[in-house]
């Protein structure tokens, strides 16, 4: 059997049960005793079995209507709580958001912001997954995740129009150095003079071309003498003595033997963006989470100023 369950009828009998007659029923519901009477009766004509029967001068309810309240209870019991999360949803205060992020956004901008909010919405669930830059879009894509966190270089989120992008901040690129290079040093180091290093960066990916972006613009091609994509590989060939390398001032620091100087004259840099699906831009526990964010980069933007 298959019943188009009506509420309204399940309230009018879980009402007569709390309450004892149809006529209390009634008044609690703003009913006429004979619309509470004329409910019960379609409920019981829709489920094959009368809700009540009578009691002396009065009705009281059936086996089969009492089945029925067992359910009913849970079934109101649920729709309560489901309120009450959708309440908090509506507020930005629960629900969960899937973040994808690269290693130095989550530990710079992610974890600090989840830090947040699981002490002011609690019920808000985050999910973080480490991907980077361009996996991180394609899992957006794929639906995976709920924000993307990666860099606006070619192929990004800034590019595709399934996506609503949010700039977040410009993050300052450093030179690391071997502790003992002739440079470590020098005041007002330009990136052009290290054209003839050996240079440690990716085979592919946004750092990659980060890196190619950064030293084309300071007039070289660097030569790539070490291949390595994770900066505490990268940091240890530093050093080393292995070459050098390009550093985002997210990753806060240097290595062992390594010495990171600034490059005020040429100031490259990566912006770093975050991203959502077109369309869920306005789901406001994602408005809650990105907006975190963006509060989060703003503070390290003041920090590196």
């Amino acid at each position: 059997m298959s019943t188009d369950w009506d509420l309204r009828k399940l309230r009018v009998l879980q009402a007569l049960d709390e309450t004892g007659t149809v006529t209390a029923a009634g008044a609690r519901l703003n009913l006429t005793p004979s619309a509470v009477s004329q409910q019960l009766a379609a409920l019981g004509r829709q489920v094959g079995a009368p809700m009540v029967e009578p009691y002396g001068r009065r009705v009281r309810l059936t086996a089969a209507a009492r089945l029925l309240l067992r359910h009913a209870d849970r079934v109101f019991g649920q729709l309560a709580q489901a309120e009450a999360e959708l309440a908090g949803y509506l507020h930005g205060e629960a629900g969960e958001v899937r973040v994808g992020a690269f290693a130095t956004a989550i530990t710079a901008l992610v974890v600090p912001a989840v830090v947040r909010l699981r002490e002011r919405a609690p019920r808000l669930v985050l999910r973080v997954v480490e991907a980077e830059a361009a996996e991180a879009v394609a899992l957006l894509a794929a639906g995976e995740v709920d924000v993307s966190l990666s860099l606006n270089v070619r192929g990004s989120a800034g590019e595709d129009p399934r996506f609503v992008q949010v700039p977040l901040l410009d993050d300052p690129l450093d030179i690391a150095l071997p502790l003992d290079h002739p440079w470590a040093e020098r005041p007002g180091l330009r990136l052009a003079e290290l054209a003839d290093e050996p240079w440690i960066f990716g085979a592919d990916g946004p750092w990659r071309d980060i890196t190619l972006g950064a030293c084309a613009e300071a007039g070289f091609v660097p030569e790539r003498a070490h291949t390595a994509a994770d900066w505490a590989a990268i940091l240890a060939m530093v050093g080393a003595g292995l070459g050098v390398a390009l550093v985002p001032r997210l990753l806060a620091g240097g290595g062992r033997g390594v010495v990171v100087r600034t490059l005020p004259a040429d100031l490259p840099s990566r912006r770093v963006v975050a991203a959502v699906r077109v369309g869920t831009e306005q789901a406001p526990p994602l408005r809650r989470v990105v907006a975190e964010i963006v509060r989060q980069s703003a503070s390290v933007v003041e920090g590196v100023g």
